[in-house]
């Protein structure tokens, strides 16, 4: 096993490199001489703590990744348990306001308008989704922000219908087709990040 300040150095140079930044650009963002990272990807140095951390937040990766050795693909799986734990809590939470709210939309149409709005049950559905895409979109994986974006075009018809079902307007499910076309042709297009 190579010794930190090596594995370092090579994870450092790596994220500049994937990153496409000179080690001037990334000296001048770090307030520090593109001597400095030099030295530091050569490990003939390591920055501080603080400065390690900055730049592990500045390439959107863990502090972890940055001691590891391993190809990026293994170091991307160092994403521990309690992390991926905290981000699912909440997002969770944030669902689960929405169907507080939805709840309490429920019980005042019901104790002071005198009318059952059940249906803002069947609206939460889709809403909670869209937070769910929202959050996916942000730490998730890309092909599960499409599968969310099927779902929830498709109960947002579904809410709708259920909300005019007495006009009989299932048309409406018509729409859903050209919508989720453009979703898949959309999931296929290939991201330009590296």
């Amino acid at each position: 096993m190579k010794p930190v300040k090596q594995i370092i150095a090579q994870n450092l140079t790596e994220l500049r490199k994937i990153n496409k930044l000179t080690q001037m650009e990334l000296a001048e963002r770090l307030n520090y001489s593109d001597k400095a990272i030099s030295r530091w990807e050569h490990g003939e140095t390591l920055p501080d703590i603080d400065v390690l951390c900055k730049i592990a937040d500045m390439y959107g990766v863990s502090f972890e990744y940055l001691i590891h050795e391993g190809s990026m693909q293994d170091k991307t799986k160092l994403m521990t348990k309690k992390e991926r734990g905290n981000k699912l809590s909440i997002a969770l939470l944030a669902i689960s306001l929405i169907w507080f709210l939805a709840t309490i939309l429920f019980v005042y149409s019901n104790l002071y308008l005198n009318y059952i709005f059940w249906q803002v049950f069947i609206w939460a559905v889709p809403v909670s989704l869209i937070v769910a895409i929202i959050f996916n979109s942000i730490w998730g994986n890309r092909k599960n922000t499409f599968l969310l974006i099927s779902v929830m075009v498709w109960t947002a018809l579904a809410s709708i219908y259920i909300q005019f079902i007495k006009y009989n307007f299932w048309l409406v499910f018509i729409l859903g087709v050209p919508v989720q076309i453009a979703v898949f042709l959309w999931s296929t297009l290939k991201s330009t990040k590296n």
